[in-house]
């Protein structure tokens, strides 16, 4: 069960990377197995895909990071808002597969290089969900939100699998994982 749990950590920066690669990695299974076209179904309600949820965490996780590694990031539209959420045609789950694995690799880099984790990051003006009269967070800060926003998303993603085909979190890893059956634990096969 290499990835059903984050591993022990040796200091909070070791503690927080190792949370979030582990809600990373909660997120992208809930696609294993997943067919493009799959991927890209709404099966509910709700407007929410698998293969979007993905694209839309991966996005947020590098503008997050955006603010903290640059004086003056750029500030995504309002409708790149709205597509971030849709895996469009022209778009595959492998290839925001490693959209999120460059995100992530990113991530380690600019926190790597981050000497102290209380360090300002500034607070984007007219951001509708963001607080006006707040100056500055700190990477502390946008860390723990990474970790939230993917766990919130990971979360939606396990629903939304589970009503496209049935499948669940724990099968799905031990399927994308290769664990031999047991009596509490079949691994996910696709059904014909």
């Amino acid at each position: 069960m290499k990835d059903a749990n984050a591993g022990p950590v040796a200091d909070e920066r070791e503690g927080l990377l190792a949370f979030l690669e582990q809600q990373r990695r909660v997120l992208r299974i809930a696609a294993h197995g997943l067919t493009d076209d799959e991927a890209r179904r709404a099966p509910s309600r709700s407007a929410l895909t698998v293969g979007g949820l993905v694209k839309h965490v991966a996005i947020t996780e590098r503008n997050w990071i955006d603010l903290i590694e640059f004086d003056d990031p750029p500030q995504p539209a309002m409708e790149d808002y709205a597509d971030a959420f849709v895996l469009r045609e022209d778009e595959t789950l492998a290839g925001v597969f490693e959209l999120y694995a460059e995100v992530a690799r990113r991530t380690e880099r600019v926190i790597g290089g981050v000497a102290d984790l209380g360090q300002p990051v500034p607070v984007p003006k007219g951001v509708p969900w963001y607080p006006d009269e707040l100056e500055a967070w700190s990477v502390r800060w946008v860390l723990l939100h990474l970790i939230e926003e993917s766990a919130r998303h990971a979360g939606h993603a396990d629903i939304v699998r589970e009503h496209l085909d049935g499948a669940t979190a724990m099968p799905l890893l031990a399927a994308a994982e290769s664990w031999p059956p047991s009596p509490w634990l079949q691994p996910w096969t696709r059904q014909a």
